[in-house]
């Protein structure tokens, strides 16, 4: 597991919206969501059922969250959520957690309300699992989603990489010089891209199948909170997408 807390999410949101201006309105809207997920998390922990099922009650509360704080193409979709059925609500869950959003032919917006849902309760599941792996799957070991972003955590001299799940918060151990996703092991392929102003945030991109994938280096910013600084640094997602690099997986808010 990633071992950040929820209130050390919470925290390191507020230490970000100190000093980068430019995604206050996104960092805002992610830290109401985090308290939010905390609850449900809270919920999850509480009960001795775990089943998908469980999360259709908090639904209510979530779009009253999107409808006070979300963006304009969220509250669309609340709109169509509000007036759709719980047996409705609970299939967008299942196609969710089962991967068959594209058969489902899910908007991405579907997609965020039920991540934001799924993401407490599959982290709380994965926090129970003990099992390990030393092998370096391109999917998560516990869920089977893609991994969402890359974390290098200091070892010895050196950094060893880990990929962190999108859905259930899961790190594993991954080669360094490796695509997440095509699995090109060619370094000459495997260009790495570093702003200024964000030193310890890498675009590891790869120029086989264009995609990239950013990388938080605690090696060079102990303080950091993956999940939370990947958001705040989403002026390199542009930087990436202008050079025709495309996310391997989007975070929460489709980005």
């Amino acid at each position: 597991m990633s071992g950040f807390s929820w209130d050390r999410r919470i925290a390191r949101t507020s230490e970000l919206l100190q000093n980068q201006s430019s995604v206050t309105e996104l960092l805002k809207f992610y830290q109401r969501l985090v308290r939010f997920q905390k609850t449900v998390y809270e919920s999850m922990a509480s009960s001795a059922d775990h089943d998908v099922s469980l999360l259709v009650p908090h639904f209510a509360a979530l779009l009253a969250l999107v409808r006070e704080a979300g963006s304009a193409d969220l509250k669309a979709v609340a709109a169509t959520l509000e007036q759709s059925s719980p047996e409705d609500r609970l299939e967008l869950l299942r196609a969710v957690w089962q991967h068959e959003v594209e058969s489902h032919e899910l908007s991405a917006e579907s997609v965020f309300f039920a991540n934001a849902l799924l993401q407490p309760f599959a982290e709380h599941l994965a926090e129970r699992n003990t099992s390990t792996t030393e092998a370096s799957p391109p999917l998560c070991p516990f869920c089977g989603s893609r991994p969402q972003l890359a974390v290098l955590r200091p070892e010895g001299d050196g950094a060893k990489r880990f990929l962190l799940c999108s859905l259930c918060g899961t790190e594993w151990f991954f080669r360094r010089v490796l695509c997440p996703n095509c699995a090109e092991e060619n370094k000459e392929h495997l260009p790495v891209f570093v702003a200024q102003e964000f030193d310890y945030v890498r675009v590891d991109a790869c120029d086989t199948c264009h995609t990239y994938i950013k990388s938080i280096d605690l090696s060079k910013n102990g303080n950091a909170v993956p999940v939370v600084d990947e958001l705040a640094t989403v002026s390199l997602n542009l930087w990436a997408q202008e050079h025709n690099y495309k996310k391997a997986q989007p975070n929460l808010f489709g980005v």
